[in-house]
């Protein structure tokens, strides 16, 4: 054999031995893997509890959703039948809250009890955008808005959460639409008592 034909040789071993290692970590270290996360997933996930337990679980800790950490309350109240007289009330009402609009993000803002973390009024239809109704813009008919704020930081300050439940009742109230949680259900006195224990 001359040199050639020995370096060929060798590299086609070496080829073949790395798609045998190649196949081998496919067989086994993948599976492994799968097999790892899906015990890590199966650990994070809480256990059922068969029904005859569930009945003797009490009402006070029915709400788990409380325990996730939440970044923005959402709040949507569609209205029952949009139209230039809805368009005419809602920025009756925007002016009755002394709202700014702003321009940039196309979405009106109310200070409530905290400046610092406005009350942000947007469209609840994409792309959420609001036309400025407080300068008569033209527009399609407003079929719903989205009620938008940051929870505080600390359970003490939650002054703006009782203004910006109030504010919702209120819409719901002036619109007669129905008013969708987060999840897009409907939203009920116990959203609400979550929305201001937080």
């Amino acid at each position: 054999m001359d040199r050639t034909t020995t370096i060929i040789v060798l590299a086609f071993a070496s080829l073949v031995l790395a798609a045998i290692a190649t196949a081998i970590f496919i067989y086994v270290i993948v599976p492994w893997r799968r097999r790892r996360r899906a015990a890590k997933a199966a650990a994070s996930r809480p256990v059922q509890l068969d029904s005859s337990e569930e009945a003797q679980e009490p009402d006070a800790h029915a709400p788990s959703k409380q325990t996730k950490k939440v970044t923005q309350h959402s709040l949507f109240i569609i209205f029952d039948q949009p139209s230039e007289d809805s368009d005419e009330r809602l920025t009756q009402w925007l002016r009755e809250k002394d709202a700014h609009y702003d321009a940039l993000k196309k979405i009106f803002l109310i200070d409530g009890q905290q400046p610092s973390n406005p009350i942000t009024i947007a469209n609840a239809f994409p792309p959420g955008e609001m036309p400025d109704l407080l300068r008569g813009e033209t527009h399609a008919p407003i079929k719903g808005i989205s009620l938008l704020v940051k929870p505080p930081l600390r359970k003490r300050r939650n002054q703006q959460m009782h203004v910006y439940v109030e504010l919702a009742k209120e819409m719901q109230t002036v619109f007669s639409g129905k008013m969708l949680n987060d999840e897009r259900e409907l939203a009920t006195d116990s959203t609400f008592e979550q929305i201001i224990g937080e």
